[in-house]
């Protein structure tokens, strides 16, 4: 989600201008075992303003990871383009611009957890950047391997929030969660989009 609004007349509305995120005829293959390209995006296209809250859905292999990450310059489209803030993500001149406004959190958070310590790893991206972040996570001293599920994807969320971007994707951020981390996750992404 893209989690900007602007205040009018003590109401929140969208912003009514060029949509934040632009998915343009958009295609994307991926080479398989047998070095065959198999298609996971054909002219593909959306739009997503800036303060909505867009829910991607479809079957294992239907590209909802593919277009997260094509959404943050981690995956080039084969044909049409992406742009974030009108930047187009394959301009490599931007790469950077476009994965500071969006911030991608990954189905499994030890994919993207980087360092042993908690302090350390949400301190990595903003560091990258060259921010220094003011706040840590409670569990700042904690080795990251001990902490559960729940906890690991918090330290992802935190990671992403410490950069300050304009908008978060999230790619199934609950899928290796319990219960009840479950509902501590979809907590803290709808308590970030309000």
């Amino acid at each position: 989600f893209c989690p900007v609004a602007v205040r009018r007349s003590g109401k929140e509305t969208i912003k009514n201008m060029q949509p934040m995120i632009q998915v343009q005829n958009v295609s994307f293959s991926y080479k398989g075992d047998d070095e065959e390209c198999v298609q996971i995006l054909q002219d593909f296209n959306l739009e997503i303003q800036q303060g909505s809250f867009v829910a991607v859905l479809g079957h294992n292999g239907s590209g909802k990871s593919t277009l997260a990450r094509l959404l943050n310059a981690l995956y080039q489209p084969d044909a049409g383009r992406v742009l974030v803030n009108g930047l187009d993500t394959s301009d490599e001149e931007q790469v950077f611009a476009v994965r500071r406004s969006v911030g991608l959190v990954f189905q499994n958070p030890d994919n993207q957890l980087v360092a042993s310590i908690v302090e350390e790893d949400v301190a990595f991206g903003p560091e990258n950047l060259g921010i220094a972040p003011d706040e840590m996570y409670e569990y700042r001293t904690h080795e990251t391997h001990k902490l559960s599920g729940g906890q690991k994807q918090r330290i992802a969320i935190a990671g992403i929030l410490a950069m300050q971007p304009d908008c978060i994707v999230f790619d199934e951020p609950t899928a290796m969660l319990d219960p009840r981390g479950r509902k501590e996750v979809m907590d803290i992404i709808l308590k970030l989009n309000r």
